[in-house]
């Protein structure tokens, strides 16, 4: 950031502290793949993105619409988690409107101001360099007082636990017939026990997008893969 000008930094100190959602919006766009609507503007606390519709909207959904948001919930952290860019993206918390659906039945994160973000590539690095060389953009939240956390504290099933115990039960409960659903309601389970190793809850995740997989349908309400999924069993 050397070719910042202060008022620059001063616009962006102030942006972090009030709001850092927009930050993440210009950071990683989603016009570059990231699951993110795009951000138009903001000032302060107010911001400015395209329209979506919250996901608590969608729990009164039929099933096959349930299941293909579900489907996509769950694609979304998969993103976050393991990308070609090395970042991982975790949540400190979750609920149901911090995500949207647009008009053509895509499903993106419409509030990313819990969403955390670690460099994998440098992120031990810079950890490291940040109890060396205090400056006011470490000191900003902590004023200098505590260290930062090591990256090694966040565990991988973070947000899978988060999103399993607090939003996919609301949209997926009592959708299906016997015994889907009461696979359904058991791997949702496994997935949202926090004392579970990484792995098995990552497994948990993987085995609810396959049960999900064929529950969804190829129809134009869902004109996001439609109709490439007529065509190509990837959509």
């Amino acid at each position: 950031m050397d070719h910042f000008t202060d008022r620059d930094k001063l616009r962006l100190l102030y942006t972090l502290a009030v709001n850092a959602h927009p930050i993440l919006l210009q950071i990683f766009p989603g016009a570059e793949g990231w699951p993110l609507p795009r951000y138009l503007g903001s000032c302060g606390r107010f911001l400015i993105s395209t329209s979506t519709s919250p996901l608590q909207e969608f729990y009164s959904a039929p099933p096959d619409q349930a299941a293909d948001l579900a489907y996509q919930l769950l694609g979304v952290l998969e993103s976050l988690r393991s990308n070609d860019l090395n970042y991982f993206f975790y949540f400190t918390h979750v609920d149901a409107g911090m995500f949207g659906i647009f008009n053509n039945g895509h499903l993106f994160i419409r509030d990313a101001s819990t969403l955390g973000v670690i460099d994998r590539q440098e992120g031990s690095q810079a950890a490291a360099r940040a109890g060396e060389n205090k400056d006011i953009f470490s000191c900003l939240l902590s004023d200098c007082q505590a260290e930062l956390p090591s990256c090694d504290t966040v565990p991988e099933k973070q947000s899978l636990v988060l999103v399993c115990r607090q939003v996919l039960p609301r949209l997926l409960q009592g959708k299906f017939p016997s015994p889907v659903q009461e696979e359904i309601d058991a791997t949702l389970t496994w997935c949202g026990e926090d004392t579970r190793p990484d792995a098995e809850v990552l497994g948990a995740a993987s085995r609810l997008k396959d049960i999900l997989r064929p529950l969804r349908t190829c129809d134009p309400r869902f004109a996001y893969r439609y109709p490439d999924c007529k065509y190509n069993d990837k959509f």
